[in-house]
């Protein structure tokens, strides 16, 4: 079943953060736009290159009023480890948290439940706690977070401007679209 259109369950975890470790919950992500990546696990191959490629876009998805949080069913410790011994990692600045329970993971339905890791999942929530994307890649699939950017603009219009859509390839400050009857077969 779907997640889209659908309010964050309620949650409560461990996260690492800037040398700290922190509490978040599903209350954090109320009022603002978040970004959630999901990640099979920290230590790994194609996770580091994923979250430092991030990294490279959170200064952008903040200016744009999200927060961004990596999630894997590692503890907060280990995020801790992992951002003190690698070079991709060291540099990370948003939040990262800790889903040992596998709670999270299985809220997001994101969870390998044989394998005890989550999968490549993405979401963009909006400010009422309301999912309003999701990608889920293969493990061996890495993500491109500048599609984010664009993903996050989109949503933040639509919500803005309802009555519109945003078509394939749209870029802020193009033309969107308004569905009626007289757009049917025209595109």
């Amino acid at each position: 079943m779907s997640l889209i259109g659908k309010e964050i369950e309620a949650f409560e975890a461990k996260a690492f953060q800037n040398g700290e470790f922190i509490d978040v919950s599903s209350e954090d992500f109320k009022g603002q736009w978040s970004v959630v990546c999901f990640y099979p696990a920290d230590f790994s191959f194609v996770c580091p290159t994923e979250l430092n490629d991030l990294q490279d876009q959170y200064a952008t998805l903040k200016e744009l009023g999200a927060e961004v949080y990596s999630v894997s069913t590692d503890t907060h410790f280990v995020h801790k480890a992992w951002h003190d011994h690698s070079d991709a990692i060291k540099n990370i600045e948003y939040i990262m948290i800790g889903d040992p329970s596998h709670t999270i993971s299985r809220q997001f339905d994101v969870l390998d439940e044989e394998q005890g890791l989550a999968q490549r999942g993405t979401f963009i929530i909006d400010p009422d706690g309301v999912v309003q994307t999701v990608e889920i890649n293969s493990d061996g699939i890495g993500r491109d977070a500048s599609i984010l950017v664009d993903k996050l603009k989109a949503a933040k219009y639509i919500r803005k401007n309802p009555g519109e859509v945003c078509p394939a390839k749209w870029k802020e400050g193009e033309e969107t679209l308004t569905p009626s009857l007289d757009l049917v077969g025209k595109i």
